[in-house]
């Protein structure tokens, strides 16, 4: 009988594993690059095993027992035609089971019980559950959707500095800040944008919540619209008696203070990360439990 499992989180910057027992204890990680499956599913895949080999080998285990191993693989993309199930038909691992980021995320933040999450990193997605019935909003990838992530944060961004170029809009501090990063040239600016990932992208996220602060009158905009794009999602989940609104990713509490007071007075602090959720999501497989939605 199988005594370990493994449980990842694919993220759009990184993709994270931890090997747990039946308890939900974790015994080792390990780390590896993106694993958005929408944006690339060959290098998704690759991460998604580095990682695991990892963990395993900080746990005291032979990496090269990864296709004796059970896995629960929680990614972006998940959610979007046959992605989730090509990725699961490559993976190596003893029966692996591939979910939405928002199942793990949702499972990470509240454990079994109800309430609502909103996921904000490379991505964004959002899920909720109500009477043991989970169903989740959101997770299209930044080109039509993913408002409020990192990716679309910066996308947005580099939008207004070509506007704010060509005198549509007045410049700003963040703006000519960044025009300079190009060497003032928008021509640079537009072969960044067709030659990047969604992470390159989210790494522009720090700096607009940085001159937002500071008052930026493009940075307020870029922000407001993505608090904005929050409130719509979360009103759309949720219902009179929700307890709990979790936030999680590396954006979240960047978001806290922009958020309406209705919003903000539902905040509870999440149990665990989208990892945690991975974990448990592996630790119930291990135990024979069949509750796991995708």
């Amino acid at each position: 009988m199988t005594e370990f499992a493994i449980g990842i989180d694919g993220g759009g910057t990184n993709c994270r594993a931890a090997v747990t027992d039946r308890s939900g204890n974790v015994l080792g990680t390990g780390k590896a690059g993106a694993a958005n499956i929408l944006s690339d599913l060959e290098n998704s895949l690759t991460h998604i095993i580095a990682s695991a080999r990892q963990a395993l080998d900080n746990a005291g285990l032979d990496p090269g027992s990864i296709d004796r191993l059970p896995a629960v693989v929680g990614t972006a993309g998940a959610n979007v035609g046959n992605y989730g199930k090509r990725l699961e038909e490559l993976l190596p691992f003893a029966g692996g089971r591939v979910v939405t980021d928002a199942t793990i995320a949702l499972q990470g933040a509240l454990g079994d019980a109800d309430g609502i999450i909103g996921a904000f990193g490379t991505g964004s997605v959002y899920n909720a559950r109500r009477d043991g019935k989970s169903w989740g909003i959101g997770g299209w990838g930044f080109v039509i959707g993913d408002q409020a992530s990192g990716a679309r944060l910066g996308r947005d961004l580099l939008e207004r500095v070509l506007l704010a170029h060509d005198r549509i809009l007045p410049p700003s501090p963040l703006t000519e800040k960044i025009v300079a990063e190009f060497g003032s040239d928008p021509e640079r600016v537009v072969e960044f944008a067709h030659a990047s990932k969604p992470k390159d992208f989210a790494r522009y996220a720090p700096i607009v919540f940085e001159y937002a602060e500071r008052g930026d009158a493009i940075a307020v905009e870029i922000v407001k619209t993505a608090t904005n794009a929050i409130a719509r999602s979360l009103d759309a989940l949720l219902w009179p008696e929700c307890p709990s609104i979790c936030l999680l990713g590396g954006l979240s509490k960047a978001y806290h203070p922009w958020l309406e007071a209705r919003h903000r007075a539902l905040l509870a602090e999440p149990k665990g990360d989208a990892l945690r959720g991975a974990v448990e999501l592996a630790a119930k497989a291990l135990q024979g439990r069949k509750e796991i939605a995708r």
